[in-house]
């Protein structure tokens, strides 16, 4: 592996684990527009798109750790699962998404 792509993979797990943290203060759902917005202010910028948000959230759905709805086939909402939530909160491990510091 190379240093860029190990920096793309670290990239991936830490916006995953961010998705999950903003959905927890969100009050457990929010939707795609508003996720990217989220990780743009904390320094998500690279490449981020509003399919790469998607695509996260898919990938997250796949491991149970949000469920999504689509509305009028154009706003994605996720929603945390209870498993999402302890994995935001680094009780639960998943390979893939970031295990949040002690700070």
């Amino acid at each position: 592996m190379t240093a860029d792509s190990a920096f793309l993979a670290h990239l991936k797990e830490d916006r995953r684990l961010v998705v999950l943290r903003l959905l927890k203060e969100a009050g457990g759902s929010a939707n795609d527009s508003i996720l990217e917005v989220g990780l743009q202010q904390l320094g998500h910028r690279r490449g981020l798109t509003r399919e790469v948000v998607r695509t996260e959230l898919e990938w997250l759905k796949e491991r149970r750790l949000v469920t999504l709805e689509m509305f009028k086939d154009t706003v994605m909402v996720a929603s945390i699962t209870a498993r999402g939530a302890n994995v935001a909160d680094g009780h639960e491990k998943v390979e893939g998404v970031k295990v949040p510091s002690i700070f």
